[in-house]
């Protein structure tokens, strides 16, 4: 008796630090009938509700973090089911009571298994903002089989960033509709392949105010083409009777730098590697010239980028708070 009362008191404890386990919430997107209009097909979000289930994973009870798994359905569905539900997990920070917090959409590296993502967010988190990751079309449990997000077939390609640009629309949706997000505090953040996706999120998604791209960039076949990474590819592509005209009007849909103006009116800084032998430097500078974004060099290659990883999250704190964005 003495273990079973002694349980029931832990479980009482538990619960009321923890109240919600498991619930789903349904949720509208907010759409600006005007500004959707201009978005290209690929990227449009519908206005219908949708569902999305959030579960509790863990509290730490010296900060007061939760974390939650929340699932919801693919904004614009592939043709494989295990593709068409989108994970992500939500960091929310302890709140001081009648005040909003801002939050931030967090986009993993290209290898996508969420390290980079989930101690970005986690950073955040224990500093106030609240953090949502993301598994995007074919990374993780959405994979079915070998089937990646870029493929040398352009179509799947173009297809695999329309689902990764609405599925993080609705991401938006989601927090919006949450009681402790400031609506005027909601940013991106995305590092290197997850920049190109957060640039292009921002510029379809006009509730996105505040951008941060950490080594990623724009005019990807000028940076590109006469890349050596990629002369063997282009080889084949001219044999083929490609041309570099040709290759930048397939890929201008999916090249952050063609909407980049809309980005103009936003508060976008660009964190980019000098010696980035990845994303050249000249497609960072590209991309934050013709969006008017704050450019701020590290001196390091892509992969040595890692060594500066808490001034540039101090960058993104300050970049997604009101009182002190980077100017």
């Amino acid at each position: 008796m003495v273990i079973t009362g002694s349980l029931c008191v832990l479980l009482a404890v538990s619960q009321a630090a923890n109240p919600l386990r498991t619930a789903e919430y349904e949720v509208r997107p907010r759409i600006h009938e005007e500004f959707e209009a201009k978005n290209p097909e690929l990227y449009r979000l519908s206005s219908a509700a949708f569902r999305y289930q959030l579960r509790w994973l863990q509290t730490d009870t010296d900060s007061g973090l939760r974390i939650y798994e929340i699932k919801f359905p693919s904004a614009r569905p592939s043709r494989w089911e295990v593709n068409n539900t989108v994970y992500a997990t939500y960091y929310e920070p302890r709140q001081v009571k009648g005040q909003r917090v801002p939050a931030v959409i967090v986009l993993d590296i290209l290898d996508g298994r969420q390290r980079v993502a989930r101690a970005q967010a986690l950073y955040l988190a224990a500093r106030g903002i609240a953090a949502l990751t993301l598994y995007l079309p074919y990374y993780g449990p959405r994979r079915p089989g070998n089937v990646r997000l870029l493929s040398p077939n352009l179509e799947h390609t173009r297809e695999a960033m329309g689902q990764a640009v609405t599925d993080v629309r609705r991401a938006v949706a989601i927090l919006l509709s949450r009681p402790e997000v400031d609506p005027e505090q909601l940013g991106i953040l995305g590092t290197s392949f997850g920049s190109f996706v957060a640039a292009l999120s921002a510029e379809m998604e006009p509730a996105i105010r505040r951008v941060v791209l950490m080594l990623g960039g724009g005019g990807l076949v000028e940076a590109y083409y006469n890349h050596p990474r990629v002369a063997p590819y282009r080889r084949i592509w001219e044999a083929l009777g490609g041309t570099k005209q040709r290759l930048e009007e397939l890929l201008a849909p999916l090249d952050p730098i063609t909407y980049a103006s809309r980005l103009r009116d936003r508060q976008v800084v660009i964190l980019a590697g000098k010696r980035d032998e990845i994303v050249p430097p000249k497609a960072a500078a590209a991309l934050a010239e013709a969006a008017g974004a704050k450019l701020i060099w590290f001196d390091c290659t892509h992969y040595g980028a890692i060594l500066y990883f808490i001034p540039a999250m101090e960058i993104c704190i300050r970049q997604v708070c009101r009182e002190s964005a980077v100017n």
